[in-house]
Protein backbone atom coordinates (compact mmCIF):
# COMPACT_ATOMS: atom_id res chain seq x y z
CA UNK A 1 0.00 0.00 0.00
CA UNK A 2 1.16 3.52 -0.79
CA UNK A 3 1.37 5.97 2.15
CA UNK A 4 -1.00 8.94 2.25
CA UNK A 5 0.76 12.59 3.61
CA UNK A 6 -1.06 11.97 6.91
CA UNK A 7 0.77 8.59 7.57
CA UNK A 8 -1.67 6.50 6.69
CA UNK A 9 -2.03 3.73 3.97
CA UNK A 10 -4.04 5.21 0.64
CA UNK A 11 -6.94 2.17 -0.55
CA UNK A 12 -6.01 3.06 -4.43
CA UNK A 13 -4.21 0.01 -5.19
CA UNK A 14 -6.83 -2.20 -3.03
CA UNK A 15 -9.68 -0.62 -5.28
CA UNK A 16 -7.69 -0.85 -8.49
CA UNK A 17 -6.91 -4.68 -7.70
CA UNK A 18 -10.78 -4.99 -6.85
CA UNK A 19 -11.74 -3.61 -10.45
CA UNK A 20 -9.40 -5.60 -12.18
CA UNK A 21 -11.56 -8.60 -10.67
CA UNK A 22 -15.28 -7.46 -11.25
CA UNK A 23 -14.01 -6.74 -15.02
CA UNK A 24 -12.36 -10.55 -15.52
CA UNK A 25 -15.22 -12.03 -14.09
CA UNK A 26 -17.89 -9.62 -16.44
CA UNK A 27 -15.63 -10.65 -19.71
CA UNK A 28 -15.68 -14.48 -18.05
CA UNK A 29 -19.09 -14.18 -17.21
CA UNK A 30 -20.31 -12.99 -20.79
CA UNK A 31 -17.40 -15.30 -22.40
CA UNK A 32 -20.06 -17.60 -20.87
CA UNK A 33 -23.40 -16.71 -21.78
CA UNK A 34 -22.53 -16.24 -25.86
CA UNK A 35 -20.41 -19.60 -25.91
CA UNK A 36 -21.59 -21.55 -29.59
CA UNK A 37 -20.99 -24.46 -28.92
CA UNK A 38 -24.25 -25.22 -27.68
CA UNK A 39 -25.20 -27.64 -30.02
CA UNK A 40 -28.90 -26.28 -31.00
CA UNK A 41 -31.43 -28.83 -31.49
CA UNK A 42 -33.65 -29.68 -34.18
CA UNK A 43 -36.90 -28.43 -33.55
CA UNK A 44 -35.27 -24.83 -32.46
CA UNK A 45 -33.90 -24.48 -35.87
CA UNK A 46 -37.01 -25.32 -37.60
CA UNK A 47 -38.96 -22.86 -35.38
CA UNK A 48 -35.84 -20.43 -36.22
CA UNK A 49 -36.84 -21.03 -40.31
CA UNK A 50 -40.37 -20.08 -39.38
CA UNK A 51 -39.55 -17.25 -37.42
CA UNK A 52 -36.67 -16.08 -39.88
CA UNK A 53 -39.09 -16.23 -42.79
CA UNK A 54 -41.68 -13.64 -41.43
CA UNK A 55 -38.93 -11.53 -40.26
CA UNK A 56 -38.14 -11.45 -44.12
CA UNK A 57 -41.72 -11.09 -45.14
CA UNK A 58 -42.48 -8.19 -42.79
CA UNK A 59 -39.30 -6.11 -43.72
CA UNK A 60 -39.68 -6.77 -47.32
CA UNK A 61 -36.72 -8.52 -47.68
CA UNK A 62 -36.85 -10.93 -50.71
CA UNK A 63 -33.16 -12.39 -49.92
CA UNK A 64 -33.71 -13.78 -46.54
CA UNK A 65 -37.26 -14.77 -47.17
CA UNK A 66 -35.57 -17.30 -49.78
CA UNK A 67 -32.70 -18.47 -47.39
CA UNK A 68 -35.55 -19.49 -45.33
CA UNK A 69 -38.30 -20.77 -48.02
CA UNK A 70 -37.55 -24.05 -49.58
CA UNK A 71 -36.89 -23.60 -53.26
CA UNK A 72 -40.44 -24.94 -54.49
CA UNK A 73 -42.36 -21.80 -52.01
CA UNK A 74 -39.76 -18.60 -53.10
CA UNK A 75 -41.96 -17.58 -55.99
CA UNK A 76 -41.25 -14.83 -58.09
CA UNK A 77 -39.78 -11.47 -55.94
CA UNK A 78 -42.59 -9.45 -57.27
CA UNK A 79 -45.41 -11.03 -56.80
CA UNK A 80 -43.84 -12.25 -53.11
CA UNK A 81 -43.81 -9.11 -52.16
CA UNK A 82 -46.94 -7.36 -53.57
CA UNK A 83 -49.03 -10.43 -51.84
CA UNK A 84 -46.85 -8.97 -48.48
CA UNK A 85 -48.05 -5.65 -49.47
CA UNK A 86 -51.03 -6.68 -49.48
CA UNK A 87 -51.62 -8.70 -46.72
CA UNK A 88 -50.30 -5.55 -44.64
CA UNK A 89 -52.49 -3.12 -45.48
CA UNK A 90 -55.43 -5.33 -44.65
CA UNK A 91 -54.57 -6.84 -41.56
CA UNK A 92 -51.18 -5.27 -40.38
CA UNK A 93 -47.90 -7.00 -39.81
CA UNK A 94 -47.72 -10.66 -38.88
CA UNK A 95 -46.19 -11.84 -36.16
CA UNK A 96 -45.13 -15.62 -34.88
CA UNK A 97 -46.31 -16.31 -30.95
CA UNK A 98 -44.97 -19.81 -31.14
CA UNK A 99 -44.08 -22.89 -33.06
CA UNK A 100 -45.71 -26.15 -31.16
CA UNK A 101 -45.96 -29.79 -31.70
CA UNK A 102 -42.56 -29.92 -34.14
CA UNK A 103 -42.31 -33.70 -35.59
CA UNK A 104 -39.17 -34.83 -37.33
CA UNK A 105 -38.47 -37.18 -39.77
CA UNK A 106 -35.08 -37.06 -41.63
CA UNK A 107 -35.23 -34.00 -43.59
CA UNK A 108 -39.05 -33.53 -43.31
CA UNK A 109 -40.66 -31.86 -40.80
CA UNK A 110 -44.16 -30.29 -39.60
CA UNK A 111 -45.16 -27.96 -36.54
CA UNK A 112 -48.02 -25.92 -35.79
CA UNK A 113 -46.90 -21.77 -36.19
CA UNK A 114 -49.16 -19.69 -34.13
CA UNK A 115 -49.69 -16.16 -35.53
CA UNK A 116 -51.56 -13.15 -34.99
CA UNK A 117 -51.93 -9.94 -36.77
CA UNK A 118 -51.41 -6.47 -35.90
CA UNK A 119 -54.96 -5.39 -36.57
CA UNK A 120 -56.25 -8.90 -34.81
CA UNK A 121 -53.89 -9.07 -31.90
CA UNK A 122 -56.38 -11.03 -29.73
CA UNK A 123 -57.12 -13.69 -32.96
CA UNK A 124 -54.34 -16.51 -32.72
CA UNK A 125 -53.87 -18.62 -36.09
CA UNK A 126 -52.68 -21.96 -35.63
CA UNK A 127 -51.43 -23.16 -38.93
CA UNK A 128 -50.09 -26.62 -40.00
CA UNK A 129 -46.72 -25.81 -41.75
CA UNK A 130 -44.07 -27.92 -43.31
CA UNK A 131 -40.54 -28.00 -43.41
CA UNK A 132 -37.60 -28.94 -45.24
CA UNK A 133 -33.87 -29.76 -44.67
CA UNK A 134 -32.18 -28.25 -47.54
CA UNK A 135 -28.69 -27.67 -48.28
CA UNK A 136 -27.98 -28.40 -44.39
CA UNK A 137 -30.86 -25.94 -43.27
CA UNK A 138 -34.69 -25.76 -42.37
CA UNK A 139 -36.98 -24.48 -44.88
CA UNK A 140 -40.76 -23.49 -44.57
CA UNK A 141 -42.69 -25.48 -47.40
CA UNK A 142 -45.98 -24.00 -46.90
CA UNK A 143 -47.74 -20.51 -46.71
CA UNK A 144 -48.49 -19.03 -43.96
CA UNK A 145 -51.71 -17.04 -43.17
CA UNK A 146 -52.07 -13.96 -45.74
Amino acid sequence: MTEREDGGSSPLPILIALGVAVLVLAAVGIAWLVDDKKPMSEDVKVGRAAVGQNDALQRDNYSDFRKYTCAAQQGVEAEVLAGQQKSKAVHGARYVDDITDVKIDGDKATATVVYHFEHAADTKLKTPMTFARENGEWTVCSPGPA
